[in-house]
């Protein structure tokens, strides 16, 4: 009843892969590991292809950047300091006239001032002081004095001024108040104080710059540019820079420009780089103009243009 055969068992049978697993391996083995890494590499690092145009952008974006900060274009424009004049009116003369270049690539920043009294031709207008040719046009016209001026600067220097800065003498001096003062540092004596620091304030600060007890119109263009460099200095240490925004708020209510908005970043940029000891600052000295009375007895200086057009040409025409 019994079949004396005996079924042999492999003991292998469960174990060994089917065709269609060893088909699988076989294609794993086949495949590189190279290629298997990368594959998981892939799936891992989560970049896919939007890592190459965030990329691009951010680099398109540096480049657009560092031409708008860097770029190679020389900017010329006027400071002017008005006189005092009725509230909401310029109707008064320009008693300080700047002219200034600012290069950011370098950076190279330049000033030149101008005496008041300096006997020039203004156009419209015929011989007189050049302080004069913004209040005619504001008496005329308002509005009309620092387009009046820059002609007058291009029919006696011959350089372009495209752009103006206008501030009255009550606005020096919120602004010196907004940043709680400003502290001076003198070599010698002048303009009543002794050599040494002194901390100035808003009306002490104008005072400073407009006094002429003693001096002339050269000294006190010289205080001008001490409390000018005095402003920057003060400007970039850091324990000011909290009150940098009121500074800035005072600046946009008392200042009247047509540079454009766009400007003012690459150009402030560019005199922080520079700092106030890196400024380039001239004047028309008393070597350069001969003092002169006028037939109706004003004291006046006439210029020496050889002289003069030698520092306009290293500045604005090098």
């Amino acid at each position: 009843m019994f079949s004396n055969r005996v079924q042999r068992v492999d003991p292998w049978a469960e174990t060994r892969p089917s065709s269609s697993s060893r088909q699988k391996h076989a294609q794993y083995r086949q495949t590189p590991p190279s290629t298997v890494w990368m594959k998981t590499s892939s799936k891992s690092s989560g970049c896919g292809c939007g890592c190459a145009p965030l990329l691009g952008f951010i680099i398109a974006f540096a480049l657009i950047l560092a031409v708008y900060l860097f770029a190679p274009m020389r900017t010329n424009m006027i400071f002017l300091g008005i006189d005092y004049a009725p509230e909401g009116s310029y109707v008064a003369r320009s008693d300080t006239i700047m002219l200034a270049m600012i290069e950011p690539l370098e950076p190279y920043v330049v000033l030149l001032s101008i005496p008041r009294d300096l006997w020039v031709n203004i156009p419209g207008v015929g011989e007189d002081r050049i302080n004069t040719a913004h209040f005619f046009a504001e008496a005329n016209s308002p509005g009309s004095g620092p387009q009046a001026l820059r002609e007058t600067i291009m029919a006696n220097f011959g350089i372009e001024m495209p752009y103006y800065v206008r501030i009255r003498f009550e606005g020096v001096r919120r602004i010196v108040n907004s940043m709680g003062g400003v502290e001076i540092e003198l070599t010698e004596a002048m303009a009543g104080y002794p050599a040494g620091v002194h901390h100035l304030t808003g009306n002490k600060a104008l005072a400073f710059a407009r006094h002429r007890m003693g001096g002339d119109d050269f000294i006190r263009m010289e205080q001008g540019h001490i409390l000018l460099s005095s402003i920057i200095k003060q400007s970039l240490k850091p324990k000011n820079w909290l009150r940098l925004p009121g500074v800035v708020i005072t600046a946009v209510q008392v200042i009247d420009t047509n540079l454009p908005w766009w400007q003012w970043p690459r150009l402030g940029l560019a005199v922080l780089r520079a700092g106030p000891d890196g400024i380039d600052r001239n004047i028309i000295g008393r070597e350069m103009a001969t003092p002169f009375l006028t037939s109706q007895g004003a004291d006046v200086l006439l210029p020496d243009w050889p002289q003069i057009n030698q520092v306009v040409d290293r500045i604005f025409r090098n």
